[in-house]
């Protein structure tokens, strides 16, 4: 953006496209691993909050959170090796990657409540605006979108 004042252009710095705030984190999934990904989203949000001066609600901070835990922990329990969260960031979305090992696409079940476990995609479906798996040369790659909101 440049702004004229009394015939002078000043440039404001504003025009000049900014890159997301970009994080990423390998895990071996040994015990603890899910947390440390928590752990790593969390403070992702607050530096999304004070560098972009994004307005992440609690309702958004926690479905980040929850589509972490859920990504993370599917990861964890159906690959044969090691995984990697990425999380993009701008001041309207979170986009949460994981990449794993295994080459299986991850069912979606019909809802159930009667049905314990297996309701993790389920839920980060109902999170996430967008949620893609995409096979990759070693295994997949599950990425969601979750929408920031001041609520």
């Amino acid at each position: 953006m440049i702004e004229h004042l009394d015939g002078a252009v000043i440039p404001t710095g504003f025009d000049v496209p900014v890159e997301p705030l970009r994080r990423a984190a390998h895990y071996s999934g040994e015990p603890g691993c899910i947390a440390q990904a928590r752990q790593l989203a969390s403070l992702f949000l607050d530096q999304l909050r004070t560098e972009w001066c994004a307005t992440v609600g609690r309702r958004s901070d926690g479905a980040v959170l929850l589509v972490v835990s859920e990504l993370v922990t599917n990861a964890d329990r159906h690959s044969q090796g090691p995984y990697i969260l990425e999380l993009e960031g701008t001041e309207t979305t979170v986009t949460v990657t994981v990449y794993d090992s295994s080459g299986t696409v991850p069912r979606r079940f019909p809802r159930d409540p009667e049905r314990v476990g297996r309701h993790g995609l389920e839920i980060v479906h109902a999170l996430a605006e967008t949620l893609v798996v995409e096979r990759v040369p070693v295994g997949k790659r599950v990425r969601a979108v979750v929408r920031l909101t001041d609520e």
